[in-house]
């Protein structure tokens, strides 16, 4: 009994703390870098995704409320003239765009008609799409971030694990004891690196497709007023003609 007793007094006293931060002191520098990179990248992706989330839902709404003043019946002049040089969301910027083209082409004096009104309703056009492709370039800034965790993060704490095991295994061989209290720590901070790895890449992942189906039906959106637009622009140059 009295040994028994010596053993267990010994066994907790050489006890390791296998809590996460435990696991973190106890890992190698190597895995120890794998494991900060892997929490800085998860924080970096909430990061993100809470962003666009906000920023999506922002841009939305200006542009329920942009819409009900364009289709209110007013003159698209008085609204140009009255927004200024400030557009507050994307698809203002596209009607800025294409009204500051179509009145550079009217303020010339000359008659739009033929070829040239097909000329101008082309740079319009044109004026619109690059607004486009702009506007929509800013917002998907970042989303290669999100694709490249949610692809590498599992791999990278994959190797963390690798390196961990290998570590425990140079731990039994030194000390060679092949008990469950030499192995166990070496194991857990490895494994607790695979765990980060999924923990940055879940999120990462999933962010990655719901914003990307976001943006993607947010573009959608902007082309589809692009083209009434220049369906309304067209109608007028064929009047003036």
């Amino acid at each position: 009994m009295e040994n028994e007793a010596v053993q267990v007094v010994g066994a907790a006293a050489g006890a390791h703390d296998l809590s996460p931060w435990g696991l973190f002191l106890m890992a190698d520098i190597v895995v120890k870098l794998v494991m900060l990179m892997l929490v800085v990248a998860s924080i970096w992706t909430w990061a993100i995704i809470f962003d666009k989330t906000v920023r999506l839902r922002k841009l939305r709404r200006r542009a329920d409320q942009f819409e009900d003043t364009f289709w209110s019946g007013g003159s698209l002049d008085q609204l140009y003239d009255r927004m200024g040089d400030s557009a507050s969301d994307p698809q203002s910027s596209v009607f800025m765009a294409a009204m500051r083209e179509w009145r550079r082409s009217s303020a010339r004096g000359t008659r739009i008609d033929g070829d040239q009104g097909m000329a101008v309703r082309d740079r319009i056009e044109r004026v619109m799409d690059l607004t486009i492709g702009r506007e929509m370039e800013r917002l998907e800034k970042q989303m290669t971030f999100l694709a490249s965790v949610g692809s590498s993060a599992p791999f990278i704490g994959l190797f963390g694990t690798v390196w961990g095991i290998m570590n425990a295994f140079t731990s039994i061989a030194a000390e060679a004891n092949t008990s469950l209290a030499v192995v166990a720590p070496g194991i857990a901070e490895a494994l607790f690196a695979t765990a980060l790895g999924l923990v940055a890449a879940i999120p990462a992942t999933i962010g990655f497709n719901k914003l990307n189906s976001d943006l993607t039906r947010y573009g959608q959106r902007l082309e589809s007023f692009a083209g009434e637009f220049s369906a309304i622009l067209s109608r007028q140059i064929e009047e003036a003609a």
